[in-house]
């Protein structure tokens, strides 16, 4: 076979060296040169020639206060993309970008950011297409519940927690409950949860079986361990949400009727409490039973409809919500 040009060579080896340039962390002449498909292995100082010449002509960062030298694409840097983004896509990565900056690593959303800076200036730039441009305008997520503030999450914590969690490390917290006593914590990172303003860790600590919600704004300092872990196999987030633990429950279901005013309870007959759920009329009021997970947040809901709602089964529920006054619920006390 002829051998094929020396341009057409240098052509190839600089895409697949800007392929395989990191956004998030700086990477070595030498670490890429050993990435090298065999058909494109060159000398290391051929690679080193050429990254050179990359870095003065592509948003790349040069680190060279010592050696090896480290090359990472620029933080706002646009990156090697072809082809461009169209408007859809655009349109797509802006709106990911919006809704999943607080549930994806932060290592990933870095590596990602020269992408959403493109999408960015595909739709408000003067090449942006007007309809896709307005769509960010056209589109919200709202709240249902009174809106809240987000509550401030210290410098680093996030990133540390979710580099621990993607990579199934341990972590180490100084965390401060909502009694504010402070701890330090070793804890097996198992999920991210999103409620709400709020961002809640699932984990476990050292030393036991059990899962607690952490919330990401009680910690004072995060750091992830050198030590990982073998994620426990009889765990689930999802089940853990269906058992109701971020409604302040432990998974217990409770068969809950009620009466509610017509007005009060029109929306069930929308949005159901459950798949199960069965709905009478009974003198111009609605009586609803549903299978639930009993949990203190149903208590709060339950309460929300003040005297327009006459609680039939379970009896304890009814004494409850009618006698006790309503729970401080806070998410990691422990």
């Amino acid at each position: 076979m002829a051998k094929r040009p020396d341009t057409r060579e240098t052509v190839l080896l600089a895409l697949e060296l800007l392929k395989r340039i990191p956004r998030a962390r700086k990477v070595s002449a030498r670490e890429l040169h050993e990435q090298l498909p065999a058909d494109l292995a060159r000398d290391l100082r051929t690679v080193q020639r050429q990254l050179d010449m990359l870095a003065q002509t592509f948003d790349i960062e040069r680190d060279d206060t010592s050696k090896p030298y480290g090359y990472r694409w620029k933080e706002r840097g646009v990156g090697l993309s072809l082809p461009s983004l169209s408007e859809q896509e655009s349109l797509l990565l802006a709106l990911a970008e919006e809704h999943l900056r607080h549930l994806l690593p932060a290592s990933l959303m870095k590596s990602m950011a020269g992408f959403f800076a493109q999408a960015h200036r595909k739709l408000n730039g003067p090449e942006g297409a007007g309809r896709e441009r307005e769509w960010m305008g056209k589109v919200r997520v709202v709240s249902q519940t009174q809106p809240l503030l987000a509550p401030k999450v210290l410098p680093g914590v996030f990133d540390a927690v979710s580099q621990a969690l993607y990579t199934n490390h341990w972590l180490n917290l100084d965390y401060r409950n909502a009694e504010g006593r402070r701890s330090c914590i070793n804890v097996m990172p198992l999920g991210l949860a999103q409620q709400g303003p709020r961002l809640y860790l699932v984990c476990r600590y050292e030393g036991f079986g059990n899962e607690r919600s952490l919330a990401l704004h009680r910690i004072v300092k995060a750091e992830v361990s050198a030590a990982e872990f073998r994620r426990p196999a009889d765990f689930r987030l999802d089940r853990y949400d269906d058992d109701g633990r971020f409604g302040f429950g432990e998974g217990k279901k409770i068969r809950l009727v009620f009466r509610i005013e017509t007005e009060a309870g029109r929306h069930l007959l929308e949005t159901p409490l459950s798949a199960d759920q069965q709905v009478e009329e009974v003198s111009g009021h609605l009586e609803i039973s549903a299978t639930v997970v009993e949990s203190a947040q149903l208590k709060w809901w339950l309460r929300g409809f003040g005297s327009a709602i006459d609680i039939r089964e379970p009896s304890k529920l009814a004494n409850e919500c009618t006698t006790e006054a309503p729970a401080t619920l806070a998410h990691g006390t422990t």
